[in-house]
């Protein structure tokens, strides 16, 4: 199967009912399957066809969600851009994966103009308005729409590349990560096998993780294989977000722990009803005790929590922590918390040394790889570093953890981002879970800082929740029950919000930046080995 076979049948079988929501507007299936025919026959009309890459820049959107769906029905391959990125950024990415159109937002226009000349393979630019409206240089999308001639013909396979999403480039050049049909779609199957609930047609999902990143793409796909209605936000509110989940008949959806904790933070979102609300999945950090016990009693005990965690090149997930983890943790095994559960049906997960790729016996710490039918076909126009991350079959995912005896996951850190101190790995992850619960941190992130003596100190950077005075003395007594003495933050930087990418994952190398500006920071695989300088 392919993600438009699905989307068809939908168009065919529930014309009348809703595929989107977004604010004020409403798109049923039988418009949906308008706009794809309109929106293939644009694509031909311009050049681009199968195989073909092209750009999109937007905030969610009814827009973007059929946009992943019609280039899916003629095998174009939509780029979608970080809208969080500098214009430079887009530009290489645009040039990087040869796209020959670009559609933007409005927001977005004046940003791209300013590098525009430096994409000389794009010929046609379009902006996502209304209408003939549309800045110089620019057609409107009403009038790209209406530029298509016939609907191009179906030749695709569940083999051919779905879209291209970019990594964040954290440690070099984004790297266009390739996902195929069949990637994308049994991860998706993967992932709604372990949850309780499945999703049923006409089911409202909501969307408010960012499209341009696989979590949020998984949405649309999503509502392409089970024919949902998907509730879109542009943006995250967390008020607006617990009105959907209680009033909006919201049944699914994906957030992060910061976000999650927010939501409980609305005023009189204790007193709402969530009746129908029965899945809450959420990743990119464990979630601490106190924040699962407190979502679990303000979202009912219909609604089960589940923890995924995965990364681009595995189109999204590779383990889960499943609603019975979580039931036994609520019932004293709090150490799963920092787990992320075993892998999904299908994946195999092992942990190995990093320099030999040997694997490791149970408990010990060592890079996690994987293997499964989400890993992706490999990086565009980059067969070295595809070799080199697939490296015997296995995607090797750059994560230091390990595995207990009973199959349950630990990540323990990046392994860019390890702290050894005096000789010693501290794995920060290990560290923030004891943080976050601590009364008076909103949020928390550990890094090493460079330290004349050990080498390097760990250091808590924080988020207060109102009115907490923080501080070192008080956040190390915290600490000194649950952690060794060498683990426990030595300094204490308190900020007003973490820098995140668009999946929640705290940018540690961002963090870093301010401390070790002039000087090689060196990653411990082990406390007596070093790898590589970041």
């Amino acid at each position: 199967m392919r993600v438009h076979d699905g989307a068809r049948f939908y168009v065919r079988n529930q014309p009348d009912v809703v595929f989107g929501i977004e604010g004020d507007r409403t798109v049923t299936w039988g418009e949906l399957g308008e706009r794809i025919d309109r929106f293939t026959a644009a694509l031909a009309a311009c050049g681009v066809g199968h195989g073909d890459r092209f750009g999109y820049l937007s905030k969610n959107s009814i827009d973007m969600a059929t946009m992943f769906i019609a280039a899916a029905s003629c095998g174009a391959v939509p780029v979608p851009l970080n809208y969080r990125l500098a214009p430079a950024e887009w530009a290489y990415i645009i040039n990087d994966a040869q796209c020959r159109l670009v559609l933007a937002q409005p927001a977005f226009v004046d940003a791209l103009e300013t590098v525009r000349d430096e994409c000389a393979g794009v010929s046609t630019w379009v902006a996502i308005t209304d209408g003939d409206d549309a800045p110089s240089r620019w057609i409107s999308q009403d009038r790209w729409l209406g530029r298509g001639g016939a609907v191009p013909p179906d030749r695709v396979t569940p083999d051919d590349i779905l879209y291209q999403v970019y990594t964040s480039g954290t440690t070099g050049r984004p790297k266009g990560v390739m996902l195929s049909h069949r990637n994308v779609m049994t991860n998706v199957q993967q992932v709604v096998t372990v949850w309780t609930h499945r999703l049923a047609p006409g089911e409202r999902v909501l969307v408010c993780a960012p499209m341009y990143h696989v979590s949020g793409a998984l949405g649309a796909i999503a509502a392409a294989m089970f024919g949902t209605t998907s509730i879109i936000h542009a943006d995250f509110n967390p008020a607006a977000v617990v009105d959907a989940l209680s009033d909006g008949g919201v049944v699914n959806t994906t957030l992060v722990p910061v976000m999650i904790q927010a939501c409980l933070a609305v005023p009189g979102a204790a007193e709402r009803d969530y009746s129908r609300l029965r899945t809450i999945s959420y990743g990119a950090a464990p979630i601490s005790d106190g924040l699962m016990r407190h979502a679990l009693d303000v979202f009912g005990e219909g609604c089960e929590l589940v923890q995924g965690f995965g990364q681009t090149e595995a189109s999204s997930c590779i383990t889960m922590l499943t609603k019975a983890d979580h039931e036994k943790a609520a019932a004293g095994r709090i150490e799963l918390l920092s787990s992320v559960g075993k892998p999904l049906p299908g994946t195999e997960v092992r942990i190995v040394d990093p320099a030999t790729d040997e694997e490791l016996p149970a408990g010990e710490v060592g890079e996690i790889v994987v293997r499964g039918p989400q890993v992706m076909q490999g990086y565009w126009n980059a067969p070295e570093q595809t070799a080199e991350t697939l490296r015997g079959g296995w995607l090797h995912t750059g994560d230091a953890g390990c595995v207990d005896e009973e199959g349950y996951v630990y990540i323990r850190d990046r392994i860019k981002d390890m702290i050894v101190t005096g000789g010693s790995n501290v794995y920060s992850v290990e560290v923030e879970v004891v943080l976050a619960d601590h009364p008076g941190i909103a949020d928390v992130a550990v890094i090493g800082v460079p330290d004349p003596h050990w080498g390097e100190t760990v250091t808590a950077v924080v988020v207060p929740r109102d009115g907490a005075q923080l501080t070192l003395d008080d956040v190390q007594a915290h600490c000194r029950a649950r952690l060794g003495g060498y683990k426990i933050p030595r300094r204490l930087e308190v900020v007003d919000a973490l820098p995140r990418n668009a999946s929640g994952k705290v940018l540690k190398n961002v963090l870093r930046e301010p401390f070790w500006q002039g000087q090689d920071r060196r990653v411990g695989a082990t406390a007596d080995t070093v790898s590589t300088t970041t």
